[in-house]
């Protein structure tokens, strides 16, 4: 994809349940009142103490969007336009970009995260066509490494952080 051809605004996904647009401001509330300290248990961070707080993180995300580098994908029900998450594909350009997921946690455990991990997945396949994902998800989170699993994703590595051990998956271009 060349500079010049990225337009952050026009960027939808759609699969069969789920509809995932660029994170903008509008978004903010919705996505704040989502982010739980169960949600963010098996997360590097700490959920924000307030709506204030968490503008300062996601003022960081916008001009990484906003050039294509780093991407925060808004996950909302096709039903009813419900916030049910966020997916991250983390340096996009590169060769092996990252994924990330969290889904709120009274929509989890019906395989919104799978479905939203391969839609942008499948979308960055199409668009920026790396060779493979990176996928890195705490050991101790089952439902996590099942996503990375049911997309053909195996452990390369293993990383420490305060809050857990983790396992990192390749998850390969399944276009190729």
């Amino acid at each position: 994809m060349a500079a010049d051809d990225w337009h952050a605004s026009g960027v939808e996904i759609k699969s069969e349940r789920l509809r995932l647009k660029l994170f903008t401001a509008d978004d903010a509330e919705d996505l704040f009142a989502a982010i739980t300290p169960a949600v963010t248990r098996f997360m590097q961070w700490e959920p924000p103490r307030s709506l204030a707080a968490f503008a300062e993180v996601w003022r960081s995300w916008l001009a990484p969007i906003d050039d294509g580098s780093d991407l925060h994908f808004v996950v909302r029900a096709l039903a009813d336009d419900c916030c049910l998450g966020l997916v991250g594909l983390h340096a996009a350009k590169t060769a092996c970009p990252e994924l990330g997921i969290w889904i709120r946690e009274d929509a989890q455990g019906n395989g919104i995260g799978r479905e939203a991990i391969a839609a942008v997945a499948e979308w960055a396949v199409e668009t920026l066509e790396p060779d493979c994902f990176e996928y890195p998800v705490a050991e101790r989170n089952v439902a996590g490494r099942r996503i990375a699993e049911r997309l053909g994703g195996v452990i390369v590595d293993r990383r420490s952080n305060p809050k857990y051990a983790a396992v990192v998956y390749r998850i390969p271009n399944l276009g190729r």
